[in-house]
């Protein structure tokens, strides 16, 4: 990890923290402004309190139990003065970005150990990893899937296939919110994306994105080529890109494009192999993987071998996308 890149987003969490707090406290006191009976009742309230504490340490039991009457009658008052008034939630607590977080960009874990929040993780992932490889997903979700795309013809000769490609893609939109709304379960299955360019595996990988993002989870996106390249560059010695490589074993959910293109040698099959097995083995938290290709079964067997193959065979659901290009559907219907 670039320490300038985490240094820059901290500084910005810590402006979003600042400006969050500043909200509520004006949200509070407008609020107060507006009612202040509550306001009283809320102070005397903390008055109490601190008397409580104060009697407590003086050993002073007889006072404590009278200051403690007194605060249970002070928050049933209150509560009953709530029932016949709202809070606007921007008045009751900061209303922050990360809800796990707070806006800090750390959490801590049951163990007392602090670490990054996966808000501020998935940021530096953009930043550092992703870069371009993650299309708008504004524009790229279930929301904008359109079956519509795809021929409705049922070809076996064309397509090799006894349904029509729209059949096939609502089949394969179906595998995939299987896929999101069971990520969680280790017996889910990782998403082999096979087919020619131009039918939507790219788009599909951007939706699970999205989606997966919502639940607060992490998403990595490399390219077979750049990600073995830097693989290569870490076992060489290049230190700087253990953190990487780590995230690449151990990230919620790893997208790698393009499988197929990446020039091949004996290296490069045993890390696609480590990657592929490690990843499938079980872990102190679930991690899928999506891989996407042009290549075909047969290709993959091929130009993989038996071991990687029988891999991809067991831990995932193969998804053999077939039709004409919609991207040129998309221009020509523009026209």
């Amino acid at each position: 990890m670039n320490s300038t890149t985490l240094n820059t987003l901290l500084k910005e969490y810590e402006k979003k923290k600042l400006d969050a707090d500043l909200k509520f406290e004006k949200a509070k006191n407008d609020f107060y402004l507006t009612h202040p009976d509550l306001a009283t009742l809320n102070d005397k309230l903390n008055s109490t309190a601190i008397e409580i504490s104060k009697s407590i340490l003086n050993n002073r039991i007889d006072l404590t139990k009278k200051l403690r009457k007194d605060f249970n009658d002070l928050k049933a008052e209150k509560e009953k003065m709530l029932k016949k008034i709202t809070i606007p939630a921007e008045a009751k607590e900061p209303q922050y970005e990360c809800p796990y977080c707070k806006d800090t960009g750390y959490i801590t874990l049951d163990n007392n150990m602090t670490v990054l929040c996966n808000c501020i993780k998935q940021k530096i992932f953009d930043i550092e990893f992703n870069k371009s490889n993650i299309g708008n997903l504004e524009k790229e979700n279930f929301e904008t899937f359109d079956s519509s795309l795809y021929s409705d013809e049922v070809n076996e000769k064309k397509y090799n296939a006894k349904i029509s490609p729209r059949q096939n893609i609502l089949n394969i939109k179906n595998i995939t919110l299987n896929f999101v709304n069971n990520f969680d379960d280790p017996n889910e299955k990782n998403l082999l994306f096979t087919g020619n360019t131009g039918l939507g595996k790219t788009f599909l990988s951007n939706c699970i994105t999205k989606e997966i993002l919502s639940k607060d989870k992490t998403v990595l996106y490399q390219t077979a080529p750049i990600m073995l390249d830097t693989i290569i560059d870490y076992r060489f010695g290049k230190s700087d890109l253990k953190e990487i490589y780590d995230n690449i074993l151990n990230v919620d959910l790893l997208i790698i494009d393009d499988l197929g293109v990446e020039s091949l040698n004996s290296f490069k099959l045993s890390e696609i192999f480590n990657i592929i097995n490690s990843r499938s083995l079980p872990s102190t938290h679930v991690r899928k993987t999506i891989i996407s290709t042009n290549l075909n079964m047969n290709n993959l067997f091929e130009t993989y071998g038996e071991r990687i193959f029988s891999r991809l065979v067991s831990n995932y659901n193969a998804c053999r996308f077939f039709g004409d290009d919609i991207r040129l559907s998309k221009a020509f219907n523009k026209k």
